[in-house]
C-alpha cells in the first residue's frame, strides 16, 4: 500500500456514513492557472509519484507482501461514453470510491491503492479519456471533457453516492465533479491536486486582442514548432528505457519502478493516435 492512503484508510464515519478525512498541511501556491506545457513535462513524474509514494525509512526497501493489481495487456472493463471506449477496474464491495488518474498515467498506477482499499470498499478506476486503456480520441481537450467523463462513470456506473479521489490533474477533475455532481459525490480526497486551469473568459479575450499579423502567422507558426518539438518529445518520452530513466529519477522507492509500471506507461503511447491526443 502506498503511503499516499496509509494515514487512513477509514474514509467514513461508521456513525454518520459521512466522510471524515484527516488535518492536511497545505503549502501556498503562487498561481492557480496550469500551462498545457508544464503537464506535458511534468504530468507523468507527478502522477506517478504521488499515487506510489514511499516513507524515507523505506526507501530502499520494495513493497513486500502488499496486494498489487494484476496488469492485463488486453484491459479489465469497457464503458461506452459517447462514441468512445473508457476502461476501468472494479473491486470490493461496501462503500464505493472513484479512483482519478493523472496526466499520462491510468488505472494502473493506482495498482497498490486498489486492493488495499477494496478490502473495506467498493473501489472504481477509471481512465481518462485520451490516457490508459481508455479510446485517444481526436477530439479539442480541455478539463470539463473530463469533468463530464467522470460526472456521467459515476450516474451510469456507479449510480450511488461516492467519494472521489484524484491525483494532479485527477485531484482538479474530482473538485470539478463535485461541483457538477454535490447530490451523489459524498467527499474529496486530492493526491498532489492540480490547480485550476484558463478560464474561457481569459481566452476569449486573448482571441479579441488579437492583431490580424498574430492571427495568421504567429499562430500559425507556433503552432507547427509546437507540433515539431512536441514530437520529438513525446517520441523520445514513450521509449521504456527513457520511462525507466525518469521514474528512478524521482521515485523515492527506486525498487518500484519495475517492468509493471514501465509498461502501463509505454502501451498506451504505442496507440496511432496518441502523439495526437498528447500534442492537443
Amino acid at each position: 500500500m502506498s503511503a499516499s492512503f496509509a494515514v487512513r484508510t477509514e474514509l467514513f464515519s461508521p456513525l454518520s456514513k459521512r466522510p471524515t478525512f484527516p488535518a492536511q498541511a497545505r503549502r501556498p501556491r503562487n498561481k492557480c492557472e496550469i500551462s498545457r506545457r508544464g503537464f506535458a513535462v511534468r504530468g507523468i513524474v507527478a502522477s506517478g509519484v504521488s499515487v506510489m509514494g514511499t516513507p524515507p525509512s523505506a526507501a530502499s526497501q520494495p513493497i513486500q507482501g502488499g496486494e498489487r493489481l494484476a496488469f492485463k495487456p488486453e484491459g479489465y472493463n469497457f464503458w461506452e461514453w459517447r462514441g468512445h471506449k473508457i476502461h476501468y477496474v472494479v473491486q470490493g464491495e461496501g462503500l464505493p470510491l472513484v479512483l482519478i488518474h493523472g496526466f499520462g498515467a491510468s488505472v494502473f498506477h493506482w495498482r497498490y491503492n486498489i486492493p488495499e482499499l477494496a478490502k473495506k470498499y467498493k473501489v472504481y478506476a477509471l481512465d481518462l479519456l485520451g490516457f490508459g486503456w481508455s479510446d485517444k480520441a481526436l477530439i479539442e481537450y480541455d478539463a470539463m471533457v473530463w469533468t463530464d467523463q467522470v460526472i456521467d462513470f459515476i450516474k451510469e456506473v456507479v449510480k450511488e453516492p461516492t467519494v472521489v479521489v484524484g491525483n494532479s490533474l485527477g485531484g482538479f477533475t474530482a473538485l470539478s465533479v463535485a461541483v457538477g455532481l454535490p447530490e451523489q459525490v459524498t467527499g474529496v480526497a486530492l493526491l498532489n491536486s492540480a490547480g485550476q486551469f484558463a478560464s474561457e473568459s481569459r481566452k476569449q479575450e486573448e482571441e479579441v486582442e488579437e492583431s490580424v499579423l498574430t492571427k495568421f502567422v504567429v499562430k500559425p507558426l507556433k503552432e507547427v514548432f509546437q507540433r515539431v518539438v512536441l514530437g520529438f518529445l513525446f517520441w523520445q518520452a514513450k521509449q521504456p528505457s527513457r520511462i525507466e530513466s525518469v521514474l528512478k529519477s524521482v521515485y523515492v522507492n527506486a525498487a518500484n519502478v519495475d517492468d509493471y509500471l514501465v509498461e502501463s506507461i509505454s502501451k498506451p503511447a504505442t496507440d496511432p493516435n496518441a502523439g495526437e491526443v498528447y500534442y492537443r
